[in-house]
């Protein structure tokens, strides 16, 4: 029963519950002063009135006090749970739980606490990974920058202490020296594009977009370059078209392939993509024949810095963030992705992106 009902029902019983009372008082004591007791009306009217008027004034405490506690108990009570928890939550503690042990308005407002509690919980618990996740981050910058810094001084010293004696150790030196240099290059590339999609602040420009088209170009070049037989599914030339930025479908698609590249350790490079329409998405799935990923790293291959044997490489320089990237692009574009895989018969990268819409008109951006 809702707190407006209460009052009101509360309101006419404090008239109805006294007017009762006071018929059944006034019965009870002419039954009992004139016909157990034999008093005669005139001489005992004067007491019958006084008696009436106490009763009355008894009546009136009596059922106004009940109302009263009744009412207190159904509001002021579950408020003062609520006040004691908020009191509770200002002080920082979260582990505890408001079960609304009522269906009304207080009710309403209990459950509400109870779910802000839940998110304030959710937010600390979020606050808490983020601080673990920069933490980590910054350890694994530390370290993987450490390493090309620390080659590259050995490098430097042996020029400076004379090593590199002869013209073709000084080449092969610099030469080092360039090539590690470019990786803490690249690797500050790739730092500085995660950071920015972690805060949304890469701008994204959306277009009509043909993934046959696309991977047909794309697989022809790869054949051309690094040697890869590629194979495109449906083989029926057909179009795909999805709500896509080019250049970041570029990049997801350039760190998918180069990642499947480093191991594929066979005589025949093999990548098949095939194309499938789910509803409002195209599913894209990319499959090679490299080593494979062992099981117990395939579920944290799209984390940052990731450690695996098989997983670390994201990217082109093995930054460690490539695949990290791969996945914020593609969440950015409103799909998602993920990984089959098994040891020594090759990976699948499974991603989907929206289904362009012909009442889309023109291209448009995001940031």
């Amino acid at each position: 029963m809702s707190i407006r009902k209460r009052l009101i029902l509360s309101n006419l019983a404090m008239i109805v519950l006294p007017i009762i009372a006071l018929i059944l008082m006034e019965v009870f004591l002419g039954v009992v002063m004139f016909h157990v007791f034999n008093m005669e009306p005139g001489s005992s009217l004067e007491l019958f009135t006084q008696i009436r008027f106490l009763g009355m004034i008894l009546i009136l405490i009596v059922t106004n006090g009940l109302l009263t506690f009744y009412m207190s108990k159904t509001i002021i009570k579950p408020v003062r749970r609520l006040s004691e928890a908020s009191k509770i939550i200002a002080n920082g503690e979260l582990n505890f739980s408001i079960q609304p042990e009522r269906r009304d308005e207080l009710g309403e407002l209990a459950q509400s606490f109870e779910v802000m509690r839940r998110k304030l919980q959710e937010a600390e618990q979020l606050q808490k990974k983020y601080e673990n996740d920069r933490k980590e981050l910054i350890a694994s910058i530390s370290h993987d920058l450490k390493t090309p810094i620390t080659s590259i001084k050995g490098y430097v010293e042996g020029i400076r202490d004379g090593v590199a004696d002869t013209p073709e150790k000084q080449n092969r030196y610099m030469n080092t020296i360039y090539k590690k240099a470019n990786e803490m290059d690249h690797l500050i590339d790739e730092l500085f594009l995660y950071s920015k999609l972690e805060v949304q602040r890469v701008p994204f420009h959306f277009g009509k977009v043909d993934l046959y088209a696309y991977f047909e170009d794309y697989l022809e070049e790869a054949a051309l370059y690094n040697d890869i037989k590629g194979e495109l599914q449906p083989k029926e030339k057909q179009s795909f078209f999805v709500k896509a930025d080019r250049e970041q479908l570029n990049r997801v698609v350039t760190n998918l392939i180069q990642n499947s590249l480093k191991h594929m350790e066979k005589e025949e490079k093999q990548l098949k993509v095939e194309l499938k329409e789910y509803g409002e998405k195209i599913e894209t799935r990319l499959t090679d024949n490299g080593t494979g990923i062992p099981e117990e790293h395939l579920p944290h291959i799209f984390e940052q810095f990731y450690r695996g044997d098989q997983a670390r490489s994201g990217a082109a320089g093995g930054s460690g963030l490539g695949l990290a990237i791969v996945k914020k692009i593609i969440e950015e574009h409103g799909g998602d992705i993920s990984a089959e895989s098994e040891a020594g018969k090759g990976t699948t990268i499974i991603f989907t992106l929206e289904k362009w819409e012909d009442d889309q008109d023109g291209e448009n951006s995001h940031h």
